[in-house]
């Protein structure tokens, strides 16, 4: 079995999957209060949700491309574990799949009964990402911090790092994560953005993504 002389720190992972936790809780009970018809709302909303979903695809798809293959050659006893994670990633991409499909038809047309399942699926999805953030954080992640090396664990950064967009877009979702970090956790994580990047946030930043926030969450 390989060992890694450095442990790694998963802070930042277990931030942003609160980010997802959040996002995936709230955005069931918003789609359902849009009214029938009201297709300016749900773009705005419908929006969102495919920024969140598409981040959390991508997410998944770096963690089945960079950490599963490394943690089944070093974790052998704990092989099932490895695989209770990829099976539950394949459940939520079934859900995450539906989820694109009527959030696309509901953007359009706005029609209460894509609406209404739109919201349906995205509960099951929610609950099903509970559980399975919860199993990754109890049990794969202590794991991690044993047996991936810290460029590995980089690499997996890097690679989720890509999902920010590189636009006004990019201030968004540095609020949406800094919103649920600690003190701590708001000083790292600014701490590795580019400078200008860093310059950017701390000048427009706060006012931008409030006005983002305001405009999903209101009503």
């Amino acid at each position: 079995m390989t060992t890694t002389t450095a442990r790694v720190d998963t802070w930042e992972m277990v931030l942003v999957h609160r980010v997802f936790r959040r996002e995936f809780r709230i955005l069931p009970a918003l789609i359902r209060a849009v009214p029938p018809g009201d297709t300016a709302r749900a773009e705005t909303i419908g929006s969102h949700l495919a920024n969140v979903a598409g981040a959390l695809h991508h997410h998944h798809e770096a963690e089945d491309e960079l950490l599963w293959p490394v943690m089944l050659d070093r974790v052998g006893l704990r092989a099932d574990l490895v695989h209770r994670m990829e099976a539950q990633h394949e459940r939520l991409a079934g859900l995450l799949t539906r989820i694109d499909d009527l959030t696309a038809r509901w953007r359009a047309h706005a029609a209460a009964d894509v609406r209404d399942e739109l919201a349906d699926v995205l509960a099951q999805a929610s609950g099903a990402l509970d559980e399975h953030l919860g199993d990754e954080e109890r049990e794969l992640l202590p794991l991690v911090s044993e047996h991936v090396t810290p460029a590995e664990w980089n690499a997996l950064n890097e690679r989720g790092r890509e999902a920010i967009p590189k636009n006004k877009l990019a201030l968004v979702f540095v609020g949406a994560i800094l919103e649920e970090a600690s003190p701590r956790e708001r000083k790292m994580f600014l701490a590795q953005l580019p400078g200008p990047a860093r310059l950017l946030w701390r000048l427009f930043g706060p006012r931008i993504y409030a006005k983002s926030r305001d405009s999903i969450r209101r009503g």
